[in-house]
């Protein structure tokens, strides 16, 4: 990506980096394996969107009268006009409110935000940026208070700090130092907090027995399933392999019948750093030595952040290990801010975009993901 890539944010960018598959060309992808369940006949002739409806809600949502009337318990509004402009819309008799925002306190000592003066030690104990998932776990049976277990994907380091003016892959991360990576890694994670209604609003309530911020830079996590201590998840820091400091890009998740909490480590591949580059500055074909197809699967090193400048356990160069450490579905306890997360190897590593589970008829607990990455699985 150059300065002139017509992107104008991150995640435009990013996106557009992983635009081409790495699904190996010898196996279905995930079109193929629709086309094979669907005849092409039947995708053209526009009746999978049918077959697919009726699969998904049954073949009563295709009669006549079904289309016509709304579906009981369904919310009945005027539908707001489609544009673009500085206000915040909703629908006529709904508002809207403001809950928590990037840097918000979680505790009693946290400090007031200051964007101009930003420190890793007041990120720790402030909201953090870039939500995705949201789990809402009831704390009560009158409706009043709940935790809220709060994913927070990724940082834009344009919109964080004041005086970076562009994105910094476009110039090599020259602007960034090790001080705003430290910021940038105490903003990721995932954030716990409790919140109680007053009066109709819906407030945090700055308490220490629930609240929490997991981190990439603080929190070390266990590790259980078949991979679970193999080679390649030892690193110099952890010759166990069953000791991972992080997690991050958490995207979606999901609620276990037994009310933890769990969140889906994504696109892992670009936080990781080489210091070995080709004429037009990405990393070289030569890397991870006897891991270069696990490398290349992957994406690893895809040189989004500069963590790995300044932190040696994100240089594949000197820790060519540490990225198999992340794609993995991490379980945590949010009613235990002791509790120490896990990372369930069982349910495989790529870039999870989700882990969502239900209770199959048998009983049996079944977790649904989806591969993030172009052209791969569910």
């Amino acid at each position: 990506m150059t300065n002139k890539d017509r992107f104008c944010n991150r995640a435009e960018a990013f996106e557009a980096h992983d635009d081409k598959p790495l699904s190996p060309a010898d196996r279905d992808s995930i079109g193929d394996v629709i086309l094979k369940r669907y005849s092409r006949r039947s995708v053209l002739g526009g009746a999978l969107g049918t077959v697919a409806a009726a699969g998904l809600f049954g073949p009563s949502l295709l009669s006549s009268t079904a289309r016509a009337e709304a579906p009981a318990g369904l919310p009945d509004f005027e539908e707001i006009g489609a544009g673009v402009d500085d206000k915040h819309h909703v629908a006529n008799g709904y508002r809207a409110d403001i809950l928590l925002r990037w840097g918000d306190p979680l505790f009693a000592d946290s400090p007031a935000f200051n964007p101009t003066a930003q420190s890793a030690d007041a990120q720790l104990k402030q909201f953090g940026y870039n939500n995705d998932y949201i789990a809402f776990l009831p704390l009560d049976d009158k409706g009043g208070r709940a935790l809220l277990c709060i994913n927070h994907e990724y940082t834009n380091e344009e919109v964080m700090f004041p005086g970076i003016k562009q994105r910094q892959d476009e110039c090599n991360f020259e602007n960034m130092t090790a001080e705003l990576v430290d910021i940038e890694m105490a903003a990721h994670g995932v954030t716990i907090v409790e919140i109680a209604r007053e009066d109709g609003v819906w407030k945090p309530v700055l308490d220490i027995r629930y609240n929490r911020r997991i981190s990439p830079a603080t929190t070390t996590m266990t590790v259980d399933g078949p991979a679970a201590g193999h080679d390649r998840l030892k690193t110099r820091a952890d010759p166990t392999g069953t000791k991972i400091l992080a997690t991050l890009n958490n995207c979606a998740g999901g609620l276990t019948p037994w009310g933890t909490y769990l969140t889906a480590e994504e696109n892992f591949h670009g936080y990781f750093w080489t210091d070995a580059r080709d004429a037009e500055n990405k990393p070289a074909s030569d890397l991870g030595g006897d891991q270069a197809r696990s490398y290349a699967r992957y994406g690893v090193p895809g040189l989004w952040q500069a963590w790995g400048k300044f932190q040696d356990r994100f240089n594949v160069d000197k820790e060519p290990n540490e990225p198999n450490r992340f794609g993995w579905v991490v379980e945590i306890d949010p009613l235990d801010p002791n509790s120490v997360p896990v990372k369930h190897t069982a349910l495989g590593r790529f870039r999870h975009e989700g882990a969502e589970p239900v209770v199959n008829k048998d009983g049996r607990v079944v977790v649904y993901c989806g591969d993030d990455a172009r052209f791969d699985y569910v």
